[in-house]
Order: C-alpha cells, then structure tokens, then sequence
C-alpha cells in the first residue's frame, strides 16, 4: 500500500431497524470498517434492503453503540432516510404487480 491509498478514507457500514410501533426510536442493529461494511452491503443487497449514502450520517451513528436507538439529535436525518426506504419499497411494489 503506498502513501496515497493509505490517506483514502476506509468505507463504513451501519444499519437501523426499526421494528416495532411500541420502539421509541431506530436502533443500530450492525455496523462496521472496511471488509465489514463490506459485508454488511452485501447482506443488505442480497435481502434487497435499500440502501442510502450519507457520510455524515453514517459517521454519527458509527459513534453509537449495537442496540442502541438513535438520539433526539438525529431523529430528522433518519427520519429521512426512512422515508427514503419507504419510497424505495414502494416503487417495488408497484414494478412487482
């Protein structure tokens, strides 16, 4: 690896659910660097999970812990990135009938 490749960022993975209406708030169920946000991609594209990319957002909750629900302070960002799951499932319904 020369000095360049090593100044490259490495990727990061975290994955949310929210599972239930009596859960407060989503919960970070995976997260990980380099060959594990690899594989949490992976598993997200093998269960078509949608997936959205954020730097900023996934550099937040990578400073979270597993199983924890995310804070008051990130609620709108995720609440986005919901909404955009939601969209997504949606147009595969519709292409799926």
């Amino acid at each position: 690896m020369n000095k360049k490749e090593s100044n490259l960022k490495r990727k990061e993975a975290v994955a949310l659910s929210y599972q239930s209406e009596q859960q407060q708030a989503p919960i970070v169920v995976a997260k990980g660097k380099g060959l594990i946000a690899d594989n949490i991609l992976e598993k997200a594209k093998e269960y078509q999970i949608p997936i959205q990319e954020d730097p900023s957002l996934v550099e937040l909750l990578g400073q979270l812990n597993i199983h924890e629900a995310i804070p008051n302070e990130l609620y709108e960002a995720v609440a986005e990135v919901f909404a955009f799951v939601y969209r997504m499932d949606q147009k595969a319904k519709v292409k799926h009938e």
